[in-house]
């Protein structure tokens, strides 16, 4: 360690040299991986402390129902199709012993101690839990930590994985404008998408009610922000080394206004995280002390592989991967491919490794919210009060990212349909009226903590963001107004009838 640290003494002392160093990325991959190790670590605890509830025997979907139902109907493809070490068992405890399992990996990560091994294991348990968790894991920052965790396993083999890296960003920041403007959604074209955006958004925080309450021209000058930085910065992701930090600066100013105003798990502290690729060790030695620079250039030093070997893996993956990420963004881009490609994609879907993306592509302009209440005598109502989404009018905007209540999550999609196209809310009524520990747990107060009621009912209500002097007079954050009924008062006899 003391050879390590004079070596970079002597090399920051001797200053610059005449000839330019080589590009080096040693640093870069070291720093990535340790916010890798934290953004790991956040999304299999965010998952733990949910997934009772969510997919155990007791919660909404159990996932060994669904496994049943995936054997029965892709026969020997179940393995490829739904990928999950939760085939050797989906018990309460095999789901436990899986996240806890993910958390320490994540930490090794972190931590720097059999990081190889750590991250493939962390890649093949996250991809267990997202193929197991159904509509609770079918979001794109779920995807985006399965393609750079897959990525993560090959660092170090080859500067191509750094490149694959960068396409990753580009793919990601990229598409994230372009299906803005291939919706043809009219909020976006007119560049007032993001007046509707903050009230509208799923889990809003407080600095989201402060920025809603903004003209409509600062709104249209955000909106025009957002499509220089998502559709110009990427590109200069392949341009020269100065306008490359350009870009990554841009990048990571953008995820960080998106962090400040929306709850989105990890996915704000992944992207950028992945911007650090964007840099490289020259950048990052004036930023990271040295000491922990040292901690890097040991960590390399100990490393012993084969380079011939790694480079030729390095060269297949990127190939690979580029194929199919390519296909993937020419289906989001131009809505067709070629039987070959689409056949590869479908192959390699099942397990996240080159994705497409694009959040709100279509800004939501209102927002229907779902209130759930019990009753046990079918008169009197009183409503369950989840931890996070909107309930209570009072009641102020959470900060809860990297965690994401998933089951808060699943409501706002829910709001924006109907009951019948989210099978699981009925699965949810089900486990409110048979009183599910572990369902219970996910909410915020249960209104009947002695016994289930005998009913339950679903309204749905437009909510809407206060102004100054409302929320200053009576201290309410949301105005809100019933629209009708969402799902008509139920019992368990109901569902016992249906299932006939």
């Amino acid at each position: 360690m003391l050879d390590v640290l004079k070596r970079l003494r002597r090399s920051t002392a001797s200053g610059e040299a005449s000839v330019a160093p080589p590009v080096e990325y040693r640093l870069v991959e070291w720093t990535f991986l340790k916010l890798l190790g934290f953004i790991y670590f956040a999304a299999f605890v965010s998952f733990g402390v949910q997934a009772q509830g969510l997919i155990g025997s007791g919660g909404i979907l159990p996932v060994a129902g669904y496994l049943g139902q995936a054997a029965a109907y892709f026969g020997g493809s179940r393995y490829w199709t739904v990928p999950t070490i939760l085939w050797f068992g989906a018990s309460d405890a095999a789901i436990r012993a899986m996240w806890i399992a993910g958390a320490v990996a994540a930490i090794a990560i972190a931590a720097g101690v059999f990081t190889r091994a750590a991250l493939l294991i962390a890649f093949i348990l996250y991809l267990s839990i997202v193929s197991g968790g159904q509509d609770f894991m079918s979001f794109q920052w779920d995807l985006l930590l399965l393609e750079a965790g897959f990525l993560s396993i090959f660092i170090g083999y080859s500067r191509v994985v750094v490149w694959l890296f960068r396409w990753l960003v580009f793919r990601l920041m990229f598409l994230s404008g372009a299906v803005k403007l291939l919706s043809g959604d009219q909020a976006w074209r007119a560049l007032t998408a993001l007046g509707f955006h903050y009230q509208t958004q799923p889990l809003p925080t407080p600095l989201a009610w402060v920025m809603s309450g903004f003209p409509m021209w600062f709104h249209r000058w955000e909106a025009a922000f957002v499509f220089v930085i998502e559709l110009i910065a990427p590109f200069l992701i392949f341009t020269t080394r100065k306008l490359r930090f350009v870009a990554a600066f841009s990048l990571i100013a953008l995820q960080v206004l998106i962090f400040l105003t929306g709850n989105y798990a990890f996915f704000n502290l992944l992207s950028i995280a992945l911007c650090v690729f964007l840099f490289d060790d020259t950048a990052l030695r004036r930023v990271l002390p040295e000491r922990l620079r040292a901690f890097a250039l040991l960590a390399e030093e100990v490393s012993g592989r084969s380079l011939m070997v790694r480079r030729t893996l390095a060269g297949s993956l990127a190939l690979v991967l580029v194929l199919l990420s390519g296909s993937a963004m020419i289906l989001t881009l131009f809505g067709t491919l070629p039987g070959t490609a689409r056949t590869a994609m479908t192959l390699a879907s099942p397990f996240g490794i080159a994705n497409s993306y694009g959040l709100f592509a279509v800004m939501t302009t209102t927002r229907p919210e779902i209130i759930v209440e019990g009753s046990d005598d079918g008169a009197n109502w009183k409503p369950y009060e989840f931890k996070y989404k909107p309930g209570n009018i009072y009641r102020g905007l959470p900060f809860v990212a990297p965690h994401q209540p998933r089951l808060d999550w699943q409501m706002w999609f829910a709001a924006l349909g109907t009951y019948r196209e989210n099978p699981w809310f009925v699965n949810f009524e089900a486990r409110l009226l048979q009183g599910s520990p572990s369902v219970l747990k996910l909410l915020a107060y249960n209104p009947f903590p002695a016994k289930p009621p005998r009913f339950v009912r679903a309204q749905i209500y437009d909510y809407r963001f206060t102004d100054w002097e409302t929320r200053r007079r009576t201290g309410a954050v949301w105005r809100r107004e019933l629209m009708g009924t969402y799902l008509r008062p139920i019992s368990l006899d109901d569902l016992t009838s249906a299932s006939r």
